[in-house]
């Protein structure tokens, strides 16, 4: 899913071509993408775009009179700029948007169709839309500190949770924790203040530097690759990888279509972190270090 320096990403890229540009039409090739009918699509034709802004993992399209578009994106949502009168694509095409000097093109490499598009009439509809959780980016430490430990969750949790945390999903969760040098199930309220200022540091610093590092390599180019697993991160989508500082091999733990990555080392003193369905299968045979793992593997070879 795209995630907070994605969006920014997107937004960075629409700025550029539609903002100040009046909206021709659509075309919708998915009956399941439109999620409201007042105002109508049509009501948009001939209205100018006047901004671009992100909402959490939504980008909110503003125009003149009051009208706005809410679009999120889901997991496998992406958003294409191709020559103008474009159609969507095939099966993976959801809608196209003409403007004056080319065609946005909405699509969703997913049998499952979960890209959703809200038409609203003034702000208060939109902010309807807005889970509540804070601004990582620009927020305080104090405000960070008060909706970190609010409640007491999984850090994990907490940072992906968009009630407390906004735009932060799973990928940039797993940066920020190693940045932290915190294990993903380490408790909110038993964190230290030293530990939750680095939790804090590592977010600020984690996010600023993949949303500006995106944009400066897409300049003025649309963004073609928007995705989960890029190669310069450290743990997410790099099971078995080595860890670029201590070498080990960094581990996961898997759930529902989410995994979880970390470097047990770096992260957690060593120990590993029990994977759900390893768990259950292996039960009291379940390896706490990653000399108790390597010994388990050498065991089931020979």
């Amino acid at each position: 899913m795209p995630e907070l320096p994605d969006i920014e990403l997107y937004r960075h890229a629409l700025q550029q071509r539609v903002v100040g540009q009046p909206f021709e039409r659509a075309r919708l090739a998915s009956p399941f993408l439109l999620r409201t009918v007042d105002p109508p699509l049509s009501a948009f034709e001939g209205q100018t775009l006047r901004e671009v802004r992100r909402l959490g993992k939504r980008l909110v399209f503003a125009f003149e009179g009051d009208l706005f578009w809410v679009l999120h994106l889901m997991i496998a949502g992406r958003l294409q700029w191709k020559k103008k009168g474009a159609k969507p694509p095939g099966r993976v095409g959801l809608a196209s948007f003409d403007w004056p000097e080319g065609t946005l093109v909405l699509t969703e490499a997913s049998k499952k169709k979960r890209a959703r598009l809200h038409t609203e009439r003034g702000e208060e509809a939109v902010a309807a839309h807005d889970p509540g959780g804070i601004e990582p980016l620009g927020a305080s430490f104090e405000d960070f500190d008060a909706a970190l430990t609010k409640n007491n969750h999984t850090v994990k949790r907490a940072l992906t949770d968009p009630r407390i945390f906004s735009g932060i999903g799973n990928a940039y969760s797993d940066e920020i924790l190693f940045g932290a040098k915190l294990p993903p199930h380490r408790w909110t309220k038993k964190l230290s203040l030293e530990e939750r200022e680095r939790l804090y540091e590592a977010t600020q610093s984690l996010l600023t530097d993949w949303r500006d590092r995106l944009i400066a390599e897409v300049g003025e180019k649309w963004p073609g690759k928007v995705t989960a697993f890029r190669p310069d991160m450290r743990v997410h989508g790099k099971f078995k990888e080595p860890c670029t500082v201590c070498g080990e091999p960094i581990q996961r733990i898997a759930y529902a279509d989410n995994e979880t990555n970390y470097c047990a080392v770096c992260q957690n003193e060593g120990k590993l972190l029990a994977d759900r369905g390893l768990s259950r299968l292996l039960k009291g045979d379940w390896p706490k270090s990653l000399d108790a793992l390597e010994q388990m593997k050498r065991e089931r070879k020979g």
